[in-house]
């Protein structure tokens, strides 16, 4: 099992890009950059390839909409080869008060356009002549849609590697058969690992069974804020306004992905009363209307026994990468918590593999 963390970079780059080499002596495999509606995340990443040598980078994600397919695939062939092959290309769909509300482009279609878009930058990064006739993206664009001028025209550079890994967030479930037959990785979002099977199994065998057996096994990246400590189980409280935010807050009444996933795991009263206090502009209600059960089950919050057996329970799920937001008041105490998380990890994983070795 990988540890990831996702870059904060909200409060200034240039003092959160100091901690990133100590994040990599301290046994973070892959490191995420966000792109919502602040900094690029691209220039980010560019960036922090510069000041790592092992660590892999990742889009954490870049949203399909917001650059063309082609354009997806340069940048990611691009920081592919500034990072020596250490790129992760994470995409989704977002949604649409960013798309619509941010970029003025019309949100339609999200898994129409992301397998076109996945189609799309593997042709690119083998080179070929692009030629893609698909339902929302021609290229060439044809006559009667354009000029006529345009050429098939393939990659000048080389890419370090022709297969440069897709992760796909995604919760739907036809977006997760999607990914799951289609996308090396797969990044859900409020990942509850002992309803994962009941809620997602039926999408991810689907997707597996249409899967290229070229891409190898699907990695999933769960999501969890990290506390490890004796006294832990104090910042439950300090999770509980983001996911207000998401299961409240993040779409309107009736079309909110993360108010549907917290109803699927078994918390459909809380789900919508959290919800109703949100929209009603109560958000300090609605986060403590988040059920403390939910607030520990999807997060990494507590001694480190108990942390143990939750990596086990989220390994157990198929977690591949606990992809982490450590919750402290200083670098070295970020540092810190990823540290004893890498050790932790390293123990459950030893164990693991020693049962199955005497089994």
């Amino acid at each position: 099992m990988q540890i990831g963390t996702l870059l904060d970079y909200s409060g200034g780059f240039t003092d959160t890009i100091a901690e990133v080499a100590e994040m990599e002596r301290a046994g973070v495999d892959i490191i995420f950059v966000p792109e919502l509606y602040s900094f690029d995340a691209v220039s980010q990443l560019g960036f922090i390839a510069a000041r790592t040598s092992t660590m892999k980078i990742a889009s954490g994600i870049l949203q399909i909409y917001t650059r063309t397919p082609a354009l997806t695939a340069m940048t990611a062939a691009g920081l592919d080869y500034v990072s020596g092959g250490r790129f992760v290309l994470g995409i989704g769909a977002s949604g649409p008060q960013v798309v619509e509300g941010f970029h003025g482009v019309k949100y339609d279609a999200p898994i129409g356009r992301t397998r076109e878009v996945v189609e799309i930058c593997r042709a690119v990064w083998r080179r070929e002549r692009l030629a893609y006739s698909g339902k929302h993206y021609q290229i060439p664009l044809p006559s009667d849609m354009g000029t006529g001028l345009g050429k098939s025209l393939k990659l000048i550079n080389k890419p370090v590697r022709e297969k440069i890994p897709v992760v796909i967030a995604a919760l739907g479930e036809k977006n997760v058969a999607l990914t799951a037959e289609l996308a090396e990785g797969w990044q859900p979002t409020l990942f509850l690992p002992e309803q994962a099977e009941r809620v997602w199994g039926d999408a991810l065998a689907a997707g597996r069974a249409k899967r290229d057996e070229s891409l190898g096994p699907l990695e999933i990246f769960a999501n969890p804020t990290l506390a490890i400590g004796a006294d832990a189980e104090k910042y439950l409280r300090s999770v509980k306004p983001h996911l207000a935010l998401y299961i409240g807050g993040m779409g309107a009444r009736g079309k909110n992905f993360y108010n549907d996933l917290a109803q699927k795991y078994g918390f459909e009263e809380e789900a919508e009363k959290v919800q109703d206090l949100y929209l009603a502009g109560k958000k300090e209600e609605a986060a403590a209307a988040v059920p403390d059960d939910l607030a520990r089950a999807i997060n990494l919050i507590g001694s480190e026994s108990y942390i143990r057996d939750r990596i086990a329970a989220f390994s157990a799920a198929g977690v591949t990468t606990l992809n982490v937001n450590p919750l402290a008041t200083s670098s070295a105490g970020r540092v810190q918590q990823l540290s004893l998380l890498r050790g932790l990890v390293d123990e459950v994983c030893s164990r693991k593999r020693e049962g199955e070795a005497s089994f």
